[in-house]
């Protein structure tokens, strides 16, 4: 079973930003594409971004792109979420995922990623 824990979220102000952290524990990190989704209440959870096993291959949800960045560090069993540019639509709980399928096939669909954390928060304020 594949633990993910993240962490980074908070209040910014709008045109600010945050780096959010997941750590991955109970497996082979470079072995998972991982991914990061965002939910809103009252809302469907919607795909914000998706890294290849070695971080070759990026995805990004059209809301987000060219303001958010993924990456990974295997060494640290960690992939990381840069938001920029932040604005108050961004603000959600922002979920980190994993899956043991290449990230090329299905990258924003989230029944594909069988492993999740808690959450962490992401507020934006006008």
């Amino acid at each position: 079973q594949l633990q993910l824990v993240e962490s980074g979220g908070g209040l910014v102000q709008a045109g600010g930003s945050l780096r959010l952290s997941c750590v991955a524990s109970g497996g082979t990190f470079n072995a998972y594409t991982m991914g990061w989704f965002r939910q809103t209440p009252g809302k469907e959870r919607d795909f914000v971004a998706a890294i290849s096993w070695y971080g070759k291959t990026t995805y990004y949800g059209d809301s987000v792109k060219g303001r958010f960045t993924i990456s990974r560090d295997n060494a640290k069993n960690t992939v990381y979420l840069e938001l920029n540019s932040l604005k108050p639509e961004d603000t959600a709980v922002y979920y980190c995922a994993a899956r043991k399928t290449n990230v090329h096939t299905g990258y924003a669909e989230q029944g594909r990623f069988a492993y999740w954390g808690q959450g962490t928060q992401v507020t934006v304020s006008p």
